[in-house]
């Protein structure tokens, strides 16, 4: 791809993200989904049709720009300099994809976006601190 290909991919993205239900999951996600375990992630399945559909809409978007970056469909430097709230969905749900990918019995679930965010220099540092702004920014956050 071309840079300017990249760029505008990059903004289709971006453009996605405008959405006003894709804006209604992600304002969930960062505010009230306050998953302790995998369990929690599970029942989202399980109950509630919107909470179920904002979780997979937001983890789903993200999980399919990460395997664009990783096929090389989009600049992986362009996408990572421009992009970071990949980094916050993940931090969120990565202490608990064991669990689920258990219990789902799909191995590679999420795998995209999960391989893409630990490719990042000082991961564990970029982790550590999106964990505390999502304490910070969730409303059931202790």
């Amino acid at each position: 791809m071309s840079k300017q290909e990249d760029t505008m991919a990059i903004l289709k993205l971006y453009e996605l993200r405008r959405d006003e239900q894709m804006r209604a999951a992600r304002q969930w996600y960062f505010s009230e989904f306050a998953p302790t375990d995998a369990m929690d992630i599970v029942n989202l399945y399980r109950e509630g049709e919107r909470a179920s559909a904002n979780f997979r809409m937001v983890t789903s978007f993200w999980d399919t720009a990460a395997s664009l970056v990783l096929n090389g469909g989009i600049d992986q430097k362009m996408f990572l300099d421009a992009n970071t709230e990949h980094i916050f969905v993940y931090a969120k749900i990565a202490a608990f994809l064991p669990g689920v990918r258990e219990i789902f019995r799909e191995p590679d679930y999420l795998i995209h976006l999960e391989t893409l965010v630990r490719t990042l220099p000082d991961f564990e540092s970029k982790m550590e601190n999106r964990k505390r702004l999502g304490a910070l920014w969730t409303k059931t956050a202790a």
